[in-house]
């Protein structure tokens, strides 16, 4: 494959375009009146927008190592898209809770810092970018967990910033002990130095690391914080920030493992393997007897982690390892953001809440349906597809038993999804809550948007995945 290595930051317009979105946004917002503060939305909206451009005319050029340490590759071209595509749904879900706030610009500027810092994680190929883009990927949204500063939101924040502050410090000790033992931070001489180094500690290096990136995933064992956020914020926050750095960790995860850390030094496969069976079972599991629809939101983003984790169990040793793993993060993404926005669109946090949905509004209740048997992975939405590729990719890589485990989880899941389907069509009881108004129609056309493209996605997957492979 052809490579070349330079320092031409026009090679970085979708990552400079977020950045410049936001401290653009940021310095405009101060100075315009709340009624106004949309178009920073406009203006967000807008650097994504040339940040897709810039990366459709990018992903048809070589693979590019800018600066030595940041690779634009299929996997980071992958990323931006994702990431982008994800972040205009988000802009366009959180219309209705931040129109008219007092820090709705606040809002907008973290999510694209957040935005920012997941691209960079998944194109990092130095060990030191990666830390820093874990903080970019971290802090931003720490503040966005306590933004609402109402109900149980300052209590998730805090939650989620205790938890983040241990995965940082377990992630730089992770990077030291590397460095430590490869006497260097670029993949590629951490390979080597890895090789002819002591493997006890490089293994030790390496789990730490992982644990810091299983916390911006979602991923036992650093996963307790997500149905605490997911529940404790508004629909709009946990949507971002249970969809946005997960993209960019698994990512990064999968860089790491494929590049930096070889098999036979350090058996990172099985380790990867048993972390994707315990969060896809403990996610199933603990979604089973939730009535907060967020909580359950929460648990089931822990459970798609697992499944998205047996890709990276194989990195390597199946060639349709990083493809299925790249399109199950675009199908996840969309589909986890339609299921988020039927929440925001109906205002409704329980099971019960959403009873008789369909009778009220049945383009709503037609898109929790696509939402959620999406997330389970039924055809022909996007998320079917991908895990059919991902179990594909597993199997090929020689891990039969955990497809199997994969398998019945699966099943499995369709328990909880269908606890909150049949409600949404079941008739409305005497005390059933009042329809849906115009006031949440932005995360209303989000969730009927996000449906449809998690349907198309699916529909043309055969296309993308030769795209991306």
């Amino acid at each position: 494959m052809d490579m070349t290595i330079h320092s031409d930051p026009s090679a970085l317009i979708p990552e400079i375009a977020l950045l410049l979105g936001a401290v653009t946004g940021l310095l405009l917002g101060a100075w315009t009146p709340r009624r106004r503060q949309w178009t920073i939305r406009v203006l967000a909206a807008l650097a994504c927008t040339v940040g897709l451009a810039a990366t459709t005319v990018a992903a048809t050029g070589p693979v590019d190592v800018v600066f030595g340490t940041y690779v634009l590759d299929t996997a980071t071209h992958a990323t931006r898209a994702i990431v982008l595509v994800a972040t205009l749904l988000l802009l366009a879900l959180c219309g209705d809770t931040v129109a008219g706030h007092r820090r709705e610009t606040e809002f907008v500027v973290l999510v694209q810092l957040g935005a920012l810092g997941s691209i960079l994680l998944g194109g990092a190929a130095d060990l030191i970018l990666l830390f820093a883009a874990f903080l970019l990927a971290s802090v931003p949204l720490y503040a966005l967990a306590g933004w609402a500063k109402q109900g149980t939101a300052p209590e998730a924040a805090l939650k989620y910033y205790l938890a983040g502050a241990l995965a940082g410090v377990t992630t730089v000790a992770g990077v030291t002990l590397l460095f430590g033992t490869a006497g260097a931070t670029g993949y590629d001489a951490v390979a080597d130095g890895i090789a002819s180094g002591p493997g006890g500690a490089a293994a030790v290096g390496l789990i730490a690391v992982l644990v810091g990136l299983a916390f911006k995933a979602g991923a036992v064992p650093a996963h307790f914080w997500v149905p605490d956020v997911a529940d404790g914020t508004p629909p709009a926050v946990a949507a971002v920030i249970t969809t946005l750095p997960k993209i960019g960790a698994l990512v990064a995860t999968y860089r790491l493992l494929d590049t930096a850390v070889p098999a036979d030094v350090v058996d990172w496969p099985l380790i990867v393997a048993i972390l994707a069976a315990v969060s896809m079972t403990l996610g199933n599991l603990a979604a089973f007897a939730q009535t907060s629809v967020l909580r359950l939101l929460g648990y089931s983003t822990i459970s798609q982690v697992g499944y998205l984790l047996m890709a990276l169990a194989v990195a390597g040793r199946a060639p349709l390892a990083q493809p299925a793993l790249l399109f199950y993060l675009a199908a996840y993404a969309i589909t986890n953001i339609a299921a988020f926005a039927v929440v925001a669109a109906t205002g409704q946090r329980t099971l019960a809440g959403h009873r008789g949905l369909f009778h009220r509004d049945p383009p709503l209740a037609i898109a929790l349906v696509v939402a959620l048997l999406g997330l389970v992975g039924t055809p022909p939405t996007a998320v079917f597809l991908g895990k059919l590729v991902v179990f594909t990719a597993t199997v090929d890589g020689g891990l039969v038993w955990l497809v199997a485990l994969a398998v019945v989880n699966t099943v499995a899941s369709l328990f909880y999804y269908l606890r909150w389907i049949a409600p949404a069509f079941g008739e409305p009881g005497p005390d059933h809550e009042r329809p849906v108004t115009r006031a949440r129609g932005w995360a209303r056309g989000t969730a009927l948007g996000a449906a449809a493209l998690s349907l198309l996605l699916g529909l043309g997957g055969g296309v993308v995945l030769n795209t991306v492979g």
